[in-house]
C-alpha cells in the first residue's frame, strides 16, 4: 500500500453505456477504447458480454486492438457468464473477468431470496471459475456501502483466497459520507488477514452528489483503484467522474498520490464521449463543462486579470481546454470591459472607459451576454462622438 499510484479503471463503455439514450454500436467503441487507451486508462471496462450478441462482439473486437490497458469484461456470478466473458476476451494481452454478487442484506434478501451463507459460497465459487481462465479477476461486492462491514471482510477474505487480485467495494446506490466510505475501506484493510494480496478498488455512484468524495476518501485509507467514467456518465445520476479525480489527485499533489493518465487529452477526450454518446456535458461541470474557466462577475474578473490564480486553480490548457473566458455580463466591470475592448483593437484610457461603461450596462441590462459584435457598435459610435468634438 506504500506505492502513491493509483490505477484509472474506466467504465464508460459498460456502466456509461446503460445511460438511456447512449448506446454504442461496435465501431464507436472501438473509437472509444482507442482513445481510453490513449489517455492513459489502466482498465477498460469493455461491455458485458453475456448480455447481447452485440456487446459480446464489441468486446471481442476491444480486446484484438487495445495493446497496453487491461481489458476487462463484466459478468455476473453464473459459469455461463463467466465463460462468455472469457471466450470475448481471448484476444487480449491483458484480460481481466470482473465478476461478483450483491452482498448486503437489502440484495440478499430481496434480490437474491437467499442467506449469507449462500452468497458466501457463490462468491467463491465465482472467482474460482474465472481464475480458470484468467490471471486479473476482480471480484466486486454489489452494494458492499450499505453492506454490513464484518460481513463484507468474511466476503473479501474468501474471494482473496479464492484467487481475486482486485476487490470492487461498490457504493452502488451512491448512499455513504465520504467518511463512512472512508472507514469502510480502513476496516477491511485493517481486518482482513489478507488484504495486501489484492488492489481496493472504488466504485462510486453518484445518487447524493457524493461519488468523487467517496472515491478520493477511499483513496486516503488504502484504496488503489478508482472506477469511473468520462463525464461522470453511468446508471440514475452517475459514477465516479474521471475528470475529477484524476484532477483532485494531481492538485493535491502532496497527498503523495498520482494517475498516468495525459490530463491535456481530458477536454478532447470529454468532447468526443459527449458528441459519440449523444449526451450533452453540463455547462457547470467540472473540469470538461463550457464554465470550467468562464469569468462573469466583476470582481472575479478583475482579480483574475490581474493574476489567473486569483480565481484560477487549474491552467485551461493543463486539461485541454480552449482556454479562460472573460463573458461580459451586467455583472461585469470597468476592468473586463477594458480588457475586451483591447482584444478588439481598441486602445482606451481610464475615463473612456468610465463613459463606454454607462452605455455598456445599458445593453447589458437587454441582453443575457454582451458580445464582441456589440462592443464594436459601441466604440464605433464612442470613436464618433470624439472626432466630432
Amino acid at each position: 500500500m506504500a506505492d502513491g499510484k493509483v490505477d484509472i479503471f474506466d467504465t464508460t463503455l459498460r456502466d456509461g453505456e446503460q445511460v438511456p439514450g447512449c448506446k454504442l454500436n461496435t465501431k464507436e467503441k472501438i473509437q472509444l477504447a482507442l482513445a481510453l487507451e490513449e489517455l492513459g486508462v489502466d482498465i477498460i471496462e469493455a461491455g458485458f458480454p453475456i448480455s447481447s450478441p452485440g456487446d459480446f462482439e464489441s468486446v471481442k473486437q476491444i480486446a484484438k486492438v487495445i495493446k497496453k490497458s487491461t481489458v476487462c469484461g463484466l459478468s455476473r456470478a453464473v459459469q455461463k457468464d463467466i465463460e462468455t466473458a472469457a471466450e470475448a476476451l481471448k484476444s487480449a494481452r491483458r484480460p481481466r473477468i470482473h465478476t461478483g454478487i450483491g452482498t448486503s442484506d437489502y440484495h440478499i434478501r430481496a434480490k437474491f431470496n437467499s442467506t449469507r451463507e449462500d452468497i458466501l459460497e457463490r462468491a467463491i465459487q465465482c472467482v474460482k471459475w474465472a481464475r480458470n481462465f484468467v490471471e486479473e479477476v476482480e471480484f466486486y461486492a454489489e452494494d458492499a456501502g450499505r453492506t454490513d462491514n464484518e460481513y463484507l471482510a468474511t466476503v473479501i477474505e474468501a474471494v482473496i483466497k479464492a484467487g481475486a487480485t482486485v476487490v470492487n467495494i461498490p457504493d452502488t446506490t451512491g448512499y455513504c459520507l465520504p467518511h463512512q466510505y472512508g472507514e469502510k475501506i480502513a476496516y477491511l484493510i485493517n481486518n482482513v488477514p489478507n488484504i495486501d494480496k489484492a488492489v481496493i478498488s472504488c466504485h462510486c455512484h453518484n445518487d447524493l452528489g457524493l461519488a468523487t468524495a467517496n472515491s478520493i476518501s477511499g483513496v486516503l485509507n488504502g484504496a488503489r483503484q478508482i472506477e469511473c467514467t468520462i463525464n461522470g456518465l453511468g446508471e440514475r445520476a452517475g459514477n465516479t467522474s474521471l475528470e475529477e479525480v484524476v484532477m483532485i489527485l494531481k492538485q493535491h499533489h502532496s497527498l503523495g498520490y498520482y494517475t498516468h493518465i495525459k490530463t491535456r487529452q481530458l477536454n478532447p477526450v470529454s468532447r468526443l464521449v459527449s458528441d459519440t454518446m449523444r449526451m450533452p456535458v453540463q455547462a457547470n461541470k467540472a473540469i470538461v463543462g463550457s464554465n470550467a474557466f468562464s469569468h462573469s462577475s466583476g470582481i472575479h474578473q478583475d482579480g483574475f486579470l490581474k493574476d489567473a490564480q486569483t480565481y484560477e486553480i487549474i491552467a485551461p490548457e493543463e486539461v485541454g481546454a480552449d482556454g479562460s473566458k472573460i463573458v461580459l455580463t451586467a455583472r461585469s466591470g470597468r476592468s473586463a470591459l477594458a480588457h475586451r475592448f483591447q482584444k478588439l483593437g481598441y486602445q482606451y484610457n481610464r475615463n473612456d472607459i468610465d463613459v463606454l461603461y454607462l452605455e455598456f450596462l445599458k445593453v447589458a441590462d437587454r441582453k443575457k451576454e454582451v458580445e464582441d459584435a456589440d462592443l464594436e457598435i459601441m466604440a464605433k459610435s464612442f470613436d464618433a462622438i470624439i472626432i466630432t468634438t
